[in-house]
């Protein structure tokens, strides 16, 4: 091993085991709640705080999706996250396509100007669209809660930045060959904006599940809350219940760390070819 190859291994190997360490430190917490959920009333308590449970019990579990009707709103925010992905993928894809590729009066004055509300929060139109919903009689409905996601300035950056390296060629080669707008779209543009179409749905899908304040507005029914605004609630009362919690928190993560997982190679995919795209 030369002189300087030996530095080199030496500093690879530094910064491969502060990044294994600072995994293993952010997944200590994720570990913790997973091992507590599987603990017996109380157990989590003690002091010093057991690691692993004594005895793994289900009974948590069983209480949260039974006994106190979480798992209906389990079901409640995948119906929600679900719905709300497609309809942002629709609207999102389409209009991210067309200000990349179509040409129409005012296009570049009306992306510019979609930009700039991307720096006004999200909370600032919660109480107008609110009212706007009560007016039309959306509140208390799902429809309510989706109307918000139907489509976002981010989506529709994130997919035109990528749908710019479609060359334009291909889209001609395709009209020249006879396929009107919507055939070019549906045959050449998706499958080239798989990548991103996968990436944006993990977002528009993690965005959803996790929303608690809007949910929380809209819906006052508790035949329809989802789930992190029911996992609130009954927080208040089962407060000390900490192995309780532990499995709420579990029924909450599972399904989108389970989500990005299986959809981790495409999602990279996306971000890394969206962070290179003019």
């Amino acid at each position: 091993m030369t002189s300087r190859a030996r530095p080199a291994r030496v500093s690879g190997v530094l910064v491969n085991t502060a990044l294994v360490l600072a995994s293993l430190a952010s997944a200590c917490p994720l570990l913790w709640m997973l091992s507590v959920s599987f603990m017996a009333p109380g157990e989590s308590s003690h002091f010093p705080p057991p690691v692993l449970p004594s005895a793994v019990t289900l009974d948590n579990y069983r209480a949260l999706l039974s006994t106190l009707g979480l798992g209906k709103s389990f079901l409640n925010s995948l119906l929600v996250a679900s719905v709300s992905t497609l309809l942002s993928l629709c609207f999102n894809v389409t209009a991210g396509y067309a200000f990349a590729k179509l040409e129409f009066p005012g296009r570049d004055r009306l992306f510019r100007l979609l930009l700039g509300a991307l720096v006004i929060p999200g909370q600032v139109a919660m109480i107008p669209l609110f009212l706007l919903l009560k007016q039309l009689g959306l509140v208390n409905t799902y429809a309510g809660v989706l109307i918000p996601s139907l489509a976002s300035v981010f989506g529709i950056f994130l997919v035109r930045q990528y749908a710019r390296s479609i060359p334009d060629e291909l889209l001609e080669a395709a009209r020249i060959d006879g396929a009107g707008e919507f055939r070019t779209f549906v045959s050449v543009v998706l499958p080239t904006l798989t990548p991103i179409v996968v990436t944006l749905a993990l977002f528009s899908f993690l965005g959803s599940w996790n929303d608690f304040l809007w949910p929380l507005i809209v819906l006052s029914d508790d035949d329809l809350r989802t789930l992190p605004v029911a996992l609130a609630a009954l927080s208040r009362e089962h407060v000390q219940d900490r192995e309780l919690m532990m499995a709420g928190s579990v029924l909450t993560v599972l399904p989108v760390l389970v989500l990005f997982l299986s959809l981790q190679r495409y999602y990279l995919r996306g971000i890394f070819a969206g962070s290179v795209k003019g």
